[in-house]
Order: structure tokens, then sequence, then C-alpha cells
């Protein structure tokens, strides 16, 4: 399994669905290397998510809805590739019971210039 491995090289969907989620995060950590971290997110009903001081990425893996970043709102389906700076404010709404998503974080506190 590849759970907070120092040397990353692959992460499954099956790791991801069992790797537990630490006391007071809402996804599981399944790789890091410097500023990078690797993580599952699976939200059930409502995602209350706040702000967060890296920029990430979300890849969807499945599931469907509708992803807000600040003012902007967009819809999202399997395979979309969703990015919210560090410091914004972002929630997914509307979503499928189904959503898993893959979760990057990078880049200094506070995003990239």
């Amino acid at each position: 399994m590849a759970s907070s491995n120092k040397d990353p090289l692959r992460a499954t969907l099956a790791e991801a669905r069992v790797a537990p989620f630490p006391p007071g995060r809402q996804s599981s950590l399944l790789m890091e290397h410097g500023t990078m971290q690797l993580r599952f997110y699976a939200p059930r009903g409502e995602d209350k998510q706040t702000p967060h001081d890296q920029d990430e990425l979300y890849v969807v893996a499945r599931g469907t809805g509708f992803f807000r970043c600040d003012d902007r709102r967009t819809e999202f389906g399997p395979g979309d590739v969703l990015y919210a700076g560090a410091g914004a404010v972002h929630r997914f709404e509307d979503f499928s019971p189904d959503l898993e998503l893959w979760v990057v974080f990078y880049g200094p506190k506070g995003g990239e210039a």
C-alpha cells in the first residue's frame, strides 16, 4: 500500500477506498513527496470543506455534480480535472452519492504566483 510513502510510485482506487481517514480529516493520505500530497476524498451528502493553504487539483474518479470555486460554478464528471487555488472558497454541490476524487495538494503555502 502507498500510504504516506516517501518514495511514491503507484496508488489505486482499491487502496484509496479502504484507507482510513485520520481524526479530523475528510480525506485519506495515499502519497507524499516534497510539497505534494495525493489524497482520496469521497464526500457524502454535503461537502463541508474549507479553503486550503495550498493549490490543489481534483481528478474525478467517479460521480457527477457541480464544482463551485469562489464565484464560478461548473459541471463535472468522471475523468475531469478541477482546480482550486490556495485560499479559494470551494466545494462540491448537487453531486451523486458515488462521488470519488483524487486530490493533489502541491506548492508552497499561499499558492504559486
